[in-house]
């Protein structure tokens, strides 16, 4: 590799490496190469200024397009179901989100900082080689996730077009589900990979204009089950289970953490995109306005809907593939069917493809790169059989990916802490792909972000437990005395990697800047 920072001499002999822009972002100096196979690609360097782009609307319409997405919709269908009323379901989603805007936020400030990925971003506090972790563990959950999400939307595009080619969906059955089902998983699979390919740019232009659509799709659904229904239904009339007194709060907090693990994933990776904003305003302005408001809107939408369906169906229909395919009009089925497609394209790309593309083409950069990482996500999607998944959600989903979550909680602590407590948001741009650098640690693992992963994932999991049957924990929990932090798993890992990390460190020689 090119001149970077040395690691042993002090600030006065090392060499220039990297510039401060009058708006706060850093940029490397000319001359200054980062070739070193080993940790450095075209996908992995930093993004040059005349490419940071992404403006306010660009990340509002990222957030627009991923929260409206099929299992956004039915997440207070869910609330409603523990015993919630809507409005209590309503601000549950409000809270979490307005929580898991501030992690999300704190964590996508060096993106357009210093235009690097989550996987170089991490570097910083885990090392050169210890990154690939976190990295690992985040990609995992992405495959796994990307892999349910198409199925979900291969399933949606299977019933839509039942409803308009009779005998579509009794085709002949090929492993317990009809051939054209697999046939609707197999095109979804390939149209989503088709646009990944073509790069992050493409996707920005595909968001710009896929959140107005899916809006208006989901505000279409609206007006047709209120004029069905000439008004809204008896949901909206029905009082809480729980009430607001001591039933109400041993729901209220397992489900608030719940409903952050929702986008608890993104808020590790979201450096991924913020990299290519044009300053802080655009991706704190962006998230804040795409995040909390539309996924509440959401929320309060699918419950109007649902209650209307509730009167014209005589039960409320919380999934809207199902709604809308209730419905005889051809042209209603073919706009359901788009916006179905468009909406799950665009949340499944942005949230679980992107994140492990970068993860995967940091383990081996000379290997892998972006589009190549994309096709292993696509495959792995595939390989960890994503219709077994969604058929057994206790086991796989809830308590694999619970457990996975919590320790996604750790990880965000230790860069939280690394990156705005002991760093002050002061990185060497050059030293984090260089094993010489001060990144590097001992063997390019730092032991104190282990430390604190370790601690902070322990408490946040070893609680884990399953009802009897439902899944492969004891019912007291793997440590019986951690059982209580079981529900508030990501809290609890977050909190307690940052406090460890940030007490165990110091803070560092700044780099030399021009």
């Amino acid at each position: 590799m090119g001149s970077t920072v040395p690691s042993a001499p002090g600030p006065s002999a090392a060499p220039r490496t990297q510039r401060t822009h009058p708006d706060g972002r850093v940029s490397l100096t000319e001359g200054v190469a980062l070739d070193d196979p080993r940790f450095a690609n075209g996908d992995l360097l930093p993004v040059p200024m005349e490419r940071r782009t992404w403006g306010v609307y660009n990340y509002t319409a990222l957030w627009i397009g991923m929260a409206h997405n099929i299992p956004s919709w039915t997440l207070a269908s869910g609330l409603v179901a523990l015993g919630m009323d809507w409005k209590q379901a309503v601000l549950v989603i409000a809270l979490a989100n307005v929580i898991v805007l501030l992690p999300m936020l704190l964590t996508g400030h060096a993106g357009p900082k210093y235009g690097i990925p989550f996987p170089v971003v991490v570097r910083a506090s885990f090392g050169l080689r210890g990154a690939n972790l976190p990295a690992l563990i985040r990609a995992a959950v992405a495959c796994c996730w990307f892999g349910i999400q198409t199925w979900i939307g291969g399933q949606g595009i299977f019933l839509l077009l039942g409803k308009v080619f009779g005998g579509w969906t009794t085709a002949t059955e090929i492993g317990g589900h009809p051939w054209t089902l697999w046939l609707c998983f197999v095109i979804f699979w390939a149209l989503e990979l088709a646009i990944i390919y073509r790069g992050m740019q493409t996707l920005r232009r595909f968001e710009n204009w896929a959140a107005p659509f899916v809006l208006v799709g989901a505000v279409v659904l609206l007006v047709w089950i209120t004029v069905q229904a000439g008004g809204f239904g008896p949901l909206l009339d029905q009082p809480s289970k729980l009430g607001w007194g001591e039933d109400f709060w041993p729901v209220f907090f397992p489900a608030l953490m719940g409903m952050i693990g929702f986008w608890s994933t993104l808020s590790l990776n979201i450096p991924d995109f913020t990299r290519f904003g044009r300053g802080q305003r655009a991706q704190v302005w962006g998230q804040s306005l795409g995040l909390p408001t539309t996924m509440t809107a959401f929320a309060l939408l699918s419950v109007l809907v649902t209650s209307g369906s509730q009167v014209v169906y005589g039960v409320p229909v919380w999934d809207p593939v199902q709604l809308a395919a209730k419905t005889d009009n051809v042209f209603g089925l073919l706009f359901a069917l788009v916006t179905v497609l468009i909406a799950t394209i665009s949340v499944n790309i942005a949230a679980n493809v992107v994140s492990p593309a970068y993860d995967l083409s940091n383990l081996l950069p000379k290997v892998i790169n972006f589009r190549t990482g994309a096709i292993v996500t696509g495959v792995v999607g595939v390989l960890v059989m994503p219709w077994k998944l969604t058929a057994t959600p206790e086991l796989y989903i809830f308590t694999w990916l619970g457990v996975v979550g919590g320790l996604l909680g750790a990880v965000a602590g230790v860069m939280i802490a690394d990156y705005w407590i002991v760093r002050r948001t002061a990185l060497d741009l050059a030293g984090l792909y260089d094993r010489h650098g001060p990144y590097w640690y001992t063997g390019g693992w730092n032991w104190r972000a282990l430390l604190a992963f370790g601690a902070g994932g322990l408490l946040a999991v070893g609680g884990s437990h399953s009802a009897p049957g439902k899944g492969p924990f004891p019912e007291d929990g793997l440590i019986p005395l951690l059982r209580p932090l079981a529900d508030y798993g990501w809290a609890v890992g977050l909190v307690t990697a940052l406090v460890l990390y940030a007490a165990t460190s110091r803070r560092p020689e700044p780099a030399v800047t021009t």
